[in-house]
């Protein structure tokens, strides 16, 4: 699973809300030193869990802790009606992000990556 999410060796990655076991058991013997239950400045990857459209809110705060080419990953339940992907979505544009990649992330749950647009990236080395 770890391979269609990005997750390489290397990467700084923070996993908020994350619950899934079997993908825990995944990617933490491949990522040195993730952080659990909090974001880090300079993350490659950001895991954000939500069970609600509230918690959507945190979406706009997470940018600041990605690099540039960085990605949001939202991994929201399947099928329900008091969260949906048009729900994650207008969260992403709203936070000013958008969406790129969906993903079955598990029987339970849908990953939907998110990335800060090309033009609103910090140019680097300048």
């Amino acid at each position: 699973m770890i391979d269609k999410l990005g997750v390489k060796p290397g990467l700084r990655i923070s996993l908020l809300g994350i619950r899934d076991a079997a993908f825990l058991r995944e990617v933490l013997p491949q990522v040195a030193n993730p952080a659990q239950h909090r974001a880090v400045k300079d993350s490659d990857l950001i895991f954000l869990g939500v069970e609600s459209r509230e918690q959507l809110k945190r979406l706009e705060p997470l940018k600041k802790y990605l690099v540039p080419n960085g990605n949001i990953w939202v991994v929201y339940p399947k099928g329900q009606k008091y969260i949906t992907q048009a729900d994650v979505m207008a969260a992403m544009k709203a936070a000013g992000i958008v969406d790129n990649k969906v993903v079955s992330f598990s029987v339970t749950h849908t990953g939907l990556r998110a990335c800060i647009p090309v033009a609103m990236r910090a140019s680097s080395g300048s």
